[in-house]
């Protein structure tokens, strides 16, 4: 059978191993300390909140060990979990928990403020305290569990859940329209946990340090549930912190990192850098969003290794893999997909395309979701009846079958009658010494349909005109693909994990041009 339980399964096997460490406080917890955690916390679901399989629970706060006891406590017990984001206001938490329809809401103590503004906007039946309670009647985390200590003899018993039970709904961003509900069955989280330790080839000697929030899907399925799987080691921070983190991986011995492109920015951009231990690691990957190949360089000049990842809320965090070796020979691909996945790449009339040519990406396996929460049209939009997730992401199948992302279907535009990726033009813009951040939207044109406007922001200290970047551009792109304007700005608005929000650029630069 079956199920996310991940922690419980690895704690029979590597009970005394150490599973996880928390920075903030220093505590270490063997797999099966921080089982029997996850197991207190799924009585208290039960027994004390009265919560059933299929109920679900909303958890708003940052990354700390009770995020870990929540999640595998919801794998053993049915309830749904729906992380939601830390950074969105009460009235967009006010939706999703409308939306999700929670039973109740467990929440830390920084968010007692907000909480209390979401409840002026929604009901939430019962509030759990992580710390401080927002409210007299919320319960505290803390007592509430203390008090279930010894309180029965008998061994913990598992909920039968099988593969296509719901283990969380994961909310997707909503840079268009209101964010959907992703459908996470239990085969979901189990099979991204142990197709990627095989594929990446992880195993129970990785330590991997874990900075990137755990309500995303990125956060728990990129490295949180598959070196688990494997019996390695997390090391988990509260937040993003660069000198935290490369202290933490010398300090720690790390072997494995995942981060985004703008983490990896920061992180190479940050003092410490230079001096940092790196002698632990294995390899790096990237994944989120396009990695720009400069970075690449950066860090292979360092001597590591450094792979690109792919993946989407709806498909799983980890749909291809690559060797370190591959990974220097197809610099700038995302790899091979993983096992029993499938990988089309399709034009608008649904048809494969040649090999070198540029389609939708498609995907199929164990790993896709079951969609979108309580909203069929959605899902029948991007599931077809084969079964296939398309991921609204074009990209290229070179002649060995590596896949290399070219852009997002939304982004590409049209000019003069012919396909242009932004996603390749960022790529080259970014690789201007004064160039710190660079994005590329289309914009309406009366002569050619659309055209390209590149937003960039400079590097601290630098000045650089439209002419001086262009003239560095039309060295390493076709005419056709050069924006025909450029926009300094002071910084390119982003998604909490990284994407950028074209949109909102796209709507800024056609109000100047009208109001101009």
């Amino acid at each position: 059978m079956i199920h996310a339980d991940v922690l419980g399964e690895r704690a029979r096997l590597s009970p005394g191993k150490t599973a996880l460490v928390f920075v903030p406080t220093g505590e270490r917890f063997t797999f099966a300390q921080l089982n029997a955690r996850a197991e207190r916390a799924a009585v208290f679901l039960r027994e004390r909140l009265g919560l059933a399989k299929g109920d679900r629970i909303g958890l708003l706060a940052h990354n700390r060990v009770e995020y870990v006891d929540l999640f595998f406590a919801a794998a053993k017990t049915g309830v749904l979990l729906v992380p939601l984001g830390t950074r969105l206001t009460p009235h967009e938490l006010a939706f999703i928990a409308g939306d999700a329809g929670l039973s109740a809401l467990v929440y830390g103590g920084e968010f007692g403020e907000i909480v209390s503004a979401l409840r002026a906007e929604t009901e939430i039946p019962l509030g759990i305290a992580l710390d401080a309670p927002a409210a007299s009647g919320d319960l505290p985390w803390a007592d509430e569990l203390a008090g279930l200590a010894g309180s029965s003899e008998a061994p913990f018993e598992r909920t039968r859940c099988d593969g296509e039970d719901l283990h969380a709904l994961l909310y997707t961003s909503g840079t268009t329209g209101k964010p959907k509900g992703v459908m996470v069955p239990h085969r979901m989280t189990a099979w991204n946990g142990w197709n990627t330790a095989l594929c990446w080839g992880l195993t129970e000697s990785d330590v991997s340090p874990v900075f990137t929030p755990l309500y995303h899907a990125g956060g728990l399925g990129a490295f949180f549930v598959p070196v688990l799987a494997a019996g390695g080691t997390i090391v988990l921070h509260a937040g993003f912190d660069p000198a935290e983190i490369w202290e933490t991986v010398a300090r720690e011995r790390c072997t494995v990192v995942l981060g985004v492109p703008t983490i990896w920015k920061m992180l190479l951009e940050h003092p410490s850098f230079a001096a940092a231990d790196l002698s632990s690691l294995r390899w790096l990957i990237s994944g989120g969003a396009p990695l720009p190949l400069y970075l690449i360089d950066a860090y292979q000049e360092r001597g590591i290794a450094f792979k690109q990842g792919y993946g989407l809320t709806e498909v799983g965090v980890n749909c291809f893999a690559m060797s370190v070796e591959e990974s220097v020979a197809k610099k700038g691909s995302i790899g091979r997909p993983l096992m029993m996945t499938d990988a089309r790449l399709v034009d608008e009339a649904g048809l494969e395309v040649p090999v070198g040519e540029v389609g939708e990406l498609c995907l199929r396996g164990p790993h896709v979701s079951k969609g979108y929460w309580r909203n069929l049209a959605a899902t029948a939009a991007v599931l077809d009846d084969d079964g296939y997730f398309h991921t609204g992401d074009l990209a290229r199948r070179d002649e060995d079958g590596f896949f290399t992302i070219a852009g997002r279907r939304k982004d590409m535009l049209i000019s003069g009658g012919v396909n242009v990726y932004p996603a390749e033009i960022e790529g080259e813009l970014l690789l201007h010494p004064a160039v710190q951040d660079a994005a590329v939207a289309g914009v309406p044109d009366p002569t050619w349909g659309e055209v390209g406007v590149a937003f960039v922001v400079l590097r601290p200290g630098e000045s650089l005109t439209k002419e001086e970047l262009l003239a560095f551009a039309v060295t390493r792109l076709a005419r056709y693909k050069l924006p025909r304007e450029v926009v300094f700005v002071e910084a390119l608005p982003r998604t909490a994990y990284g994407k950028v929000v074209k949109g909102e650029l796209r709507e800024r630069f056609l109000a100047e041009r009208a109001g101009g």
